[in-house]
């Protein structure tokens, strides 16, 4: 390897020293070496600003076993394109077949064979790095068109806000909360602005339904309900599937933004993780923002009632997991909230840009900022 060249970096993961030590001296000459002993060491240092290139992970270890390392890998956006390669002393076809079907890119049996190590992480780093190469080029050449694709969702969303009659900054306010919930849940920033850009479509549907529903000042009685209940199906009908990822993550959120943790949700009754996550994190941003907002059929809650209520509802309406997310990112929910309050009109994305810098240069020393008044400070 040309020492012109930033040598890649390997996350070795064993709970024994012994294969740590054999594995680093395999490879240290051509490549930099991390080490973990355990599976929650080796989740902080994926999770870390500096990942890794490729991962060797044993499978069976205590606490968090490879398997669910690589599961949880796998099913996040940021992290799931770093090639995994079990090393492992279970040697069996079908634990070989249940590596590979969870998303690993090889598998070595133990006792390893220092060039069999070599060869295949030599290779599977080269991919990885033609990948990565074409996913720029790509990404570089498509992103006007995601531009516009996001500006259509965001415009779509806005128009079934004015249809509802809701609060007029509504749909920036909660994609903002989903981005924030997001984050703090450790999904990273490819994930958190995928469903901030995607947010503003969970409630297209209600293009759908009739004014005399949606915009009656009181409750609905059984039957409206019945009619309303139907939004989230026609939301997901009017976006249509798409094999785009940004397209299919607003259907999902179309459709799943009122399913409950607990199943009492609706349209389908999903319960826990068969909802989709997007849907999870959507249905906290919605509803708070639903809470301390003045609609037609309440007043806004104060932002402590509305907490005391969304924590009652955690394990039954809300993703406990996601809560606790929630919680985490609140000061900067919060001002967000601020920022964006009706009261001062529908704000452009530089306008929050602007608002937010002065809201900070104004705040006094010592005090939080969090719900500092940009109306104030003007």
């Amino acid at each position: 390897m040309s020492s012109l060249l930033p040598k890649q970096s390997i996350l070795v993961v064993d709970d024994t020293p012994e294969n740590i030590d054999l594995l680093t001296e395999v490879l240290c000459e051509d490549y930099r070496i991390r080490v973990a002993t355990s599976g929650e060491k080796a989740l902080k240092i994926v999770y870390s600003d500096e990942p890794p290139d490729l991962i060797l992970l044993d499978i069976m270890m205590p606490g968090l076993s490879g398997l669910e390392i690589c599961r949880r890998l796998k099913a996040n956006p940021d992290r799931r394109r770093i090639p995994i390669i079990f090393v492992t002393a279970m040697s069996t076809t079908e634990d070989e077949q249940l590596g590979l079907e969870l998303g690993a890119v090889d598998y070595i049996t133990k006792p390893i064979s220092p060039p069999i190590v070599r060869a295949r992480v030599r290779t599977h780093l080269a991919l990885y790095d033609q990948t990565r190469e074409l996913e720029r080029m790509v990404h570089q050449r498509t992103q006007e068109l995601l531009t516009t694709r996001q500006q259509i969702i965001r415009r779509l969303g806005r128009a079934a806000e004015f249809k509802d009659n809701e609060t007029g900054n509504h749909v920036l306010r909660m994609s903002h909360y989903a981005r924030l919930i997001a984050e703090a849940h450790g999904l990273g920033p490819e994930y958190a602005d995928t469903i901030f850009n995607t947010a503003p479509m969970h409630d297209i549907g209600k293009i759908g339904i009739p004014d005399a529903i949606l915009l009656k000042p009181g409750k609905l009685d059984a039957d409206e309900w019945k009619v309303m209940h139907q939004h989230p199906i026609m939301g997901a009908e009017i976006i249509g599937k798409h094999e785009n990822e940004l397209l299919e993550t607003a259907r999902v959120i179309a459709l799943t933004h009122h399913e409950k943790w607990d199943g009492t949700g609706y349209p389908q009754g999903l319960k826990g993780e068969n909802i989709p996550l997007e849907g999870r994190i959507v249905a906290i941003a919605d509803v708070f923002d639903a809470l301390v907002s003045v609609r037609p059929y309440k007043q806004a809650f104060p932002v402590e009632h509305s907490l005391g209520l969304m924590d009652a509802e955690s394990g039954r309406h809300f993703d406990p997991a996601l809560m606790k997310a929630f919680k985490l990112a609140l000061p900067e929910i919060l001002r967000v909230k601020e920022i964006y309050a009706d009261e001062y009109g529908a704000l452009t994305d530089l306008e929050f840009q602007i608002k937010e810098i002065y809201t900070h240069q104004n705040t006094p020393p010592g005090y939080p900022g969090i719900l500092t008044s940009p109306k104030a400070a003007e």
